[in-house]
């Protein structure tokens, strides 16, 4: 398939998209959509955020927790616990929806009983 192709069943071509956000409750939000709407570039726009913030923490842990760096205290260390466990969720989410949105073999025009 071509990368083209990709992009526009990855877009919204098999179902619901699932959002980067929850309701209040925690619970999970879809939208059903073509992929060109504005909720679907705000969605776009917040996974980028929250892969960068995902990835600029990443590498403030590794500084932190590197041969030599200076020690933090029980209370940075639970703080940065705390957000690589959100950047993680968060990247999971991104994985998960983009995953869903991934044509299947069948879309693909592959033969599996060869």
């Amino acid at each position: 398939m071509r990368r083209r192709d990709l992009y526009d069943a990855a877009s919204g071509g098999g179902g619901p998209r699932l959002l980067p956000w929850t309701s209040p409750e925690g619970k999970p939000c879809y939208l059903s959509t073509d992929g060109r709407g504005y909720l679907s570039t705000l969605a776009d726009s917040i996974e980028t955020v929250q892969l960068s913030m995902g990835q600029e923490l990443l590498e403030h842990a590794r500084e932190a927790t590197a041969p030599g760096a200076p020690t933090l205290s029980a209370t940075e260390y639970r703080w940065l616990a705390r957000r690589l466990t959100e950047a993680l969720a968060d990247a999971l989410r991104v994985a998960d929806s983009r995953g869903q949105r991934l044509p299947g073999p069948e879309a693909e025009g592959v033969d599996e009983s060869a």
